[in-house]
């Protein structure tokens, strides 16, 4: 993956995969957890408080020490392969910081923050120059397991959005019996869609529930025929048993009708129109609810594929079932394969 392709990549440090911003050495202006907010940065130029401009991000005061630089450390919401980050300076313009730089740790458990700060880090993002008001992106080619990550910013200044976009790497240990194989925090996720206009599908297989029409998939309404879709690639390969279809707060915007499709991508290429299955025939689904159907299935898929029929909006969608045995020893393998050896452990 090159270039600026890994943004299409899960966001594993976002708030709503369940990131969280554990300690910052400064914060003095904007306050840390503002980093991984998954909505995009605001800016009101007229908004002053106690201690000044009010930015919608992380900013720490001007250093006045030789040689210091800033420091904020990242739970991912997931443990994962990082393949590039984003740090976004938007709003920032005479206050970012002209350099950055990100390391990364595994460590196993629930650590206390003195244990993460003693961790062994490691560098997946050497030192490099940052612009102000910009999306800066960077690509790691490190392929081992992080569980968290450090952004250190030189001198100091603000950044609004932390991105760290990558592959969830789920502990095998936890995708044994009946599982959600369309969760993104068991490494779900989306590849193709029709529509994306107000918000994209990608949301629906977040954890937990949606609290508002935002937080789900609004495609645009259509005019010219035929029906929106979207395709995502399962967390593990697995025979699923139901699914649930989840409308809520979708009022005027929910879909007349919706159809599930699936393949298993071992077998036939997913190109292949004629190799997928239908699970779910089209079946009518009501605004504003959260709907659950049995499916009488018996064999494993990869990918499944979700049709609204016109268009119309999901506040999420779960898929639960369980992985065949060849998965179960590929998630092993995975697991194992980008440990890193030397990683630190915390109890």
């Amino acid at each position: 993956m090159t270039g600026t392709d890994f943004t299409t990549l899960t966001d594993l440090a976002s708030r709503a995969l369940g990131g969280s911003v554990s300690a910052a050495n400064d914060e003095l202006f904007a306050q840390r957890e503002n980093l991984i907010k998954p909505d995009a940065p605001l800016f009101d130029p007229e908004d002053f408080g106690h201690k000044g401009k009010v930015y919608d991000g992380w900013e720490t005061r001007r250093r006045r020490d030789e040689g210091g630089h800033d420091w904020a450390i990242v739970r991912l919401g997931a443990p994962g392969i990082v393949h590039g980050v984003v740090v976004d300076t938007a709003h920032f313009t005479g206050n970012y910081p002209p350099f950055v730089s990100v390391e990364a740790a595994s460590i196993e458990g629930y650590p206390s923050i003195e244990d993460v700060q003693n961790a062994e880090w490691h560098s997946i993002v050497d030192k490099s120059p940052a612009a102000g008001d910009t999306a800066n992106m960077y690509a790691v080619d490190d392929r081992h397991r992080w569980t968290h990550v450090r952004l250190s910013i030189y001198p100091d200044g603000g950044v609004a959005r932390f991105r760290v976009h990558g592959q969830v790497v789920q502990d095998p240990r936890f995708l044994a019996g009946t599982v959600d194989l369309l969760a993104a925090e068991n490494g779900a996720r989306l590849i193709d869609c029709s529509d994306a206009f107000y918000s994209s599908p990608a949301n629906i297989i977040l954890p937990g529930r949606a609290r508002n029409m935002g937080e789900g998939w609004e495609n645009s309404r259509r005019r010219n025929g035929g029906n929106d879709f979207a395709v995502f690639a399962l967390a593990s390969p697995g025979v699923p048993r139901h699914v649930e279809v989840d409308t809520s707060y979708y009022v005027g915007n929910a879909p007349g009708w919706i159809r599930l499709s699936a393949i298993d991508s071992r077998r036939r290429h997913i190109t292949d129109p004629t190799a997928w299955s239908e699970i779910l025939p089209r079946t009518a689904v009501q605004p504003d609810t959260r709907h659950r159907f049995l499916l009488n299935e018996f064999d494993a898929y990869t990918h499944l594929r979700l049709d609204v029929y016109p268009d119309g909006g999901l506040s999420r969608l779960r898929l639960f079932g369980e992985l065949d045995a060849e998965a179960l020893d590929a998630a092993d393998v995975a697991w194992k394969s980008s440990e890193l050896q030397s990683a630190s452990s915390a109890v």
